[in-house]
């Protein structure tokens, strides 16, 4: 059974007329509140996971639970009809268990808090938001363990449960969840502001619907969701093709030495509804890579990509989810049986963006289609004990975010080193080696990592980390087995590295996901990310975009002949030379390129794989029996 919204004021909102200038104010004025709750966040987080790097993601929806305005939409509707609970004016509602929210979230580190707003005894909308703790408990440091093989190994799950009950605060609950986490102090600053910041929204909406009324406030929100819906509805028809189209794509490895894994969509059009079917999909992982996707979190995948790339002026809210079927066969990668592990999810989240991308560009490449790019969040966590004078030998744990390449796209470059999140920012390096025994000794750009082409992709980053204490190091990313494809003849882009120097000079290649690697204080890593591909011709690529990206040390002179651009010793452009060069490499390669780039077959991949990235290659993965149901 749904959940039931208990109100002294039952009077139905009523659907009235609401005039344009309206509903200008009260749109702008609920994108400000969401705006706000950011800003509330922010100031008033602890943790650099949340404070420094953003990641959390913040909504204000109508009273059904339909985002209006917001960033990752989905979550409030799959909640409502997983919690069988009277909800009253005063409650705060806190959980992040997937299996038992219709995977409102889809890890334990996210916890979400949701608020439903009252004005007079009515309910008139919710306020909502998520972040990612920096630990939840469970078998390592970070909660994100790439060998658990079942959920209840990766730390303390909370059910839908009121954190707040009529706006008293349930003291025990609260110490009783926090009793269970390794950053007690983080994780009650954070689970504040997120309380914090939905109040303020909260308040906002109440301001609103004060101001023109509760009826033009509803009102104005179904304007703002029909909108959105006529939007997708003419996107649909555009752009998604009756004729059937499918793509697949892959995870490198599951972090236990098996991969690659095949994540495959089918898409077309029936009418003005897009249907997605993921027939296809590999079987859910016996590691923790497993993402459990709610249908309505890739609805939200789907309108956000296309609209931000059709009209990024439309403020995109969850009003066209009628026009959008998904289906996902239950016990694979993306729709695992309980009690499967998920907490490694964000790899194949990620790669969600990279299939998006090419179902939908490759119908119409010149104007559409984007090539592989930084499809991930790649983690580095570092903790141990704290000995150096001044410390006491005080327990620290880092959780930072990676950034990479973007890729190549018909509208120009990909940037270098940018989050997949476009809110993200990165924490400042002066903030980690303030608050952690770390020092930041490179971060820059990989020259020549984006991929080439008419338009280049965006390069990875490098970041040198100088461990200042014994510890341990946990790491997950990806695209260091598979490449991240070029499109229309550009180059792919180049894969992840983590290299650790010991501090007697041995070095170590460490694997994409690994952790427990113990560090020694004077230890150095080199957290190398991946760019993004190529798109296009690199041969048609104006060659004093070349010298450019070779002045900015973007592109090395050796890299410059992937453009077949000759740059001689003065830093200018041999025309002569380059016009040579173009004209032996275009005959060399021929004139038949593929549309996708994605440098050879999974089989070639695998046997250039220990002589191209120091790694042996994953064996063929070996499915779970014990969740086919």
């Amino acid at each position: 059974m749904p959940a039931t919204i208990i109100e002294s004021n039952t009077a139905a909102l009523q659907s009235v007329e609401v005039d344009g200038v309206t509903v200008d104010i009260i749109e702008n004025a609920l994108r400000n509140a969401r705006e706000e709750m950011d800003a509330v966040l922010f100031r008033t987080a602890m943790s650099p996971g949340i404070r420094e790097q953003g990641d959390c993601f913040p909504m204000i929806a109508n009273r059904e639970g339909k985002m209006v305005v917001g960033q990752f939409g989905s979550f409030i509707g799959p909640f409502l009809e997983a919690y069988d609970v009277e909800i009253e004016e005063g409650d705060i509602i806190l959980t992040n268990d997937p299996y038992m929210c219709n995977a409102a979230v889809s890890h334990l580190p996210d916890w979400v808090v949701l608020v439903p707003v009252f004005k007079g005894g009515r309910h008139i909308a919710w306020s909502a938001m998520f972040g990612h703790m920096s630990d939840n408990g469970g078998m390592v440091p970070g909660s994100i363990p790439i060998e658990a093989t079942t959920i209840y190994q990766e730390g303390i799950r909370i059910p839908p449960t009121k954190l707040y009950k009529r706006g008293e605060l349930q003291t025990d609950l609260l110490e009783l969840i926090l009793h269970n986490v390794r950053t007690p102090q983080w994780n009650r600053f954070d689970l504040n502001a997120l309380v914090a910041a939905c109040n303020t929204a909260a308040k906002r909406c109440v301001e609103l619907a004060e101001r023109f009324g509760d009826d033009v406030l509803k009102s104005t929100m179904d304007v703002m969701l029909d909108r959105n819906h006529a939007a997708m509805k003419h996107i649909i028809e555009m752009f998604v093709p009756e004729e059937p189209r499918e793509f697949e794509d892959y995870l490198c490895d599951d972090g236990m030495g098996m991969g690659p894994y095949r994540i495959k969509c089918r898409m077309w059009r029936e009418g003005s509804t897009a249907i997605f079917d993921f027939e296809g999909t590999d079987p859910q992982a016996q590691s923790s890579v497993n993402f459990f996707l709610n249908e309505d979190m890739f609805k939200m995948f789907f309108g956000s990509f296309t609209i931000n790339v059709v009209d990024p002026q439309i403020v995109f809210n969850d009003g066209f989810y009628d026009l959008v079927d998904v289906r996902i066969p239950e016990g694979t990668l993306l729709k695992p049986r309980f009690p499967a592990a998920l907490s490694g999810r964000t790899h194949a989240l990620g790669r969600i963006f990279d299939l998006l991308g090419a179902l939908l560009g490759m119908g119409a490449p010149e104007q559409m289609l984007n090539a592989a790019g930084f499809s991930d969040s790649p983690h580095l966590f570092y903790s141990g004990y704290d000995h150096r004078p001044g410390k006491d030998g005080e327990w620290f744990q880092l959780f930072q975010i990676g950034f990479g390449g973007i890729p190549g796209r018909p509208v120009g470059d990909g940037p270098d080193g940018h989050s997949l999140w476009p809110g993200f920012t990165n924490v400042p390096n002066e903030f980690i080696e303030s608050y952690f025994p770390l020092r930041i000794e490179r971060y820059e750009t990989i020259r020549d990592s984006g991929g080439a082409g008419l338009h280049r992709g965006g390069n990875g980053l490098s970041v040198a980390y100088r461990f200042l204490a014994d510890g341990e190091i946990g790491i997950h990313d990806e695209r260091w087995l598979t490449h991240p494809w070029g499109v229309l003849g550009g180059d792919t882009g180049q894969r992840s590295t983590k290299r650790l120097v010991r501090g007697d000079g041995s070095e170590e290649w460490l694997p994409a996901k690994v952790e427990g690697i113990k560090v020694k204080a004077g230890d150095l890593l080199y957290f190398n990310t991946w760019g993004g591909g190529g798109w296009g011709d690199p041969f048609a690529r104006d060659p004093e975009l070349v010298r450019v990206d070779v002045a900015r040390r973007l592109v090395s002179v050796e890299g410059a002949r992937r453009y077949g651009v000759v740059i001689a010793a003065d830093g200018s452009v041999n025309m002569e030379a380059t016009e040579a060069l173009r004209e032996e490499l275009r005959s060399a390669r021929g004139d038949d390129q593929p549309l996708f780039n994605r440098g050879g077959t999974i089989e070639e991949i695998k046997a250039r794989c220990e002589a191209e990235t120091h790694l042996p290659p994953p064996v063929a993965p070996q499915f779970p029996s014990q969740f086919r149901g």
